[in-house]
């Protein structure tokens, strides 16, 4: 039976640590800088590495703490889950990329989850089989809320020297990343992103909108907020020569002689939050079933990079 440790207690390790207890891994320890958050656990992360040799660390601290901590993991032959984006700069994200290359026996995943989904399985299958004909293009909508509450509880989250940055970072990577493996390779990108609903009180962007140019010549877009004053669904939608792919919620087919046809999303389950989406423990599943073969998990440190570099070419246009 594998081990694993979990570094950084805050929101998001709940569902690590809940997928950790029904695929019955065996939890060896929890480790956090602030004592309160694991009181039985530890505060430095390399007492843990050095003490437990979980074969398995998940890394759920804040982004600019993720490639110091699974460098250190990797060094020790501990397999790294990290939790996304890869780095909170691209800078940082290439020195784990060459990290991950000097320790090839060592896997590294990152939580892309939402390639899990049903609906973004299938649609993925659908585009692939080509009977949809040539992708045209598509959209995507995050429109999400959140307070100033939210920044002052962890207040690393409106700091771009630790988060990196705000809306297309924490919140809307995973539909980035969506459009870009769904819609194909994007070649161009072109955005801007501003703070708009919070003043002083954040550093880091909150709302952006993207223009995206993908190999083949589909077009997409993507607008992202957290300005909104609920959290809505995540819409894409994909126009392809025969058909319309909707995925918000479920996905529905659409055709030009008005038959639909509708895949059903997994409905969360207890633990997290909705807008997380129920496929973590998909994922988490999958990188532990992968840990005995020799090929790299397939949402790598180089994968998991893809969107973060799209993301950085946006800030800097922005700057």
């Amino acid at each position: 039976m594998a081990t694993a440790a979990v570094i950084g207690c805050g929101d998001v390790s709940v569902v690590h640590l809940a997928a950790i207890e029904r695929l019955g891994i065996e939890l060896v320890g929890v480790c956090d800088t602030e004592p309160g958050r694991a009181p039985t656990g530890y505060v430095k992360h390399r007492d843990l590495l050095d003490d437990l040799r979980p074969d398995v660390v998940h890394i759920c601290t804040p982004h600019d703490q993720h490639v110091p901590i699974a460098i250190d993991a990797l060094e020790r032959g501990v397999h790294v889950l990290l939790e996304k984006p890869v780095a909170h700069t691209v800078a940082q994200a290439e020195r784990l990329i060459s990290a991950a290359k000097d320790h090839p026996e060592v896997k590294v995943g990152v939580c892309l989850q939402n390639r899990y989904n049903l609906t973004t399985q299938a649609a993925r299958t659908l585009l692939a089989s080509g009977e949809l004909g040539a992708v045209r293009g598509g959209s995507a909508t995050v429109l999400w809320h959140r307070d100033r509450e939210y920044y002052r509880a962890r207040p690393w989250r409106g700091r771009t020297a630790r988060s990196g940055g705000g809306v297309l970072i924490n919140q809307a990577i995973h539909t980035l990343d969506l459009m870009e493996w769904l819609l194909g390779d994007v070649v161009e990108v072109r955005g801007n992103a501003g703070r708009y609903g919070f003043g002083g009180d954040i550093d880091v962007e909150d709302t952006a909108h993207l223009l995206l140019e993908h190999a083949g010549g589909a077009r997409s877009v993507l607008f992202a907020t957290v300005t909104n004053v609920h959290d809505a669904p995540v819409s894409i939608e994909i126009v392809t020569e025969r058909a319309t792919l909707l995925i918000r919620g479920d996905l529905t087919v659409s055709y030009p002689d008005g038959r639909t046809e509708v895949v059903a999303e997994r409905r969360t389950g207890p633990g997290g939050r909705a807008y997380w989406g129920a496929s973590h423990e998909l994922l988490i599943a999958d990188f532990y079933r992968q840990l005995s073969e020799p090929a790299p998990f397939w949402l790598g440190v180089e994968e998991g990079t893809r969107s973060l570099r799209l993301i950085d070419q946006v800030y800097r246009q922005h700057t």
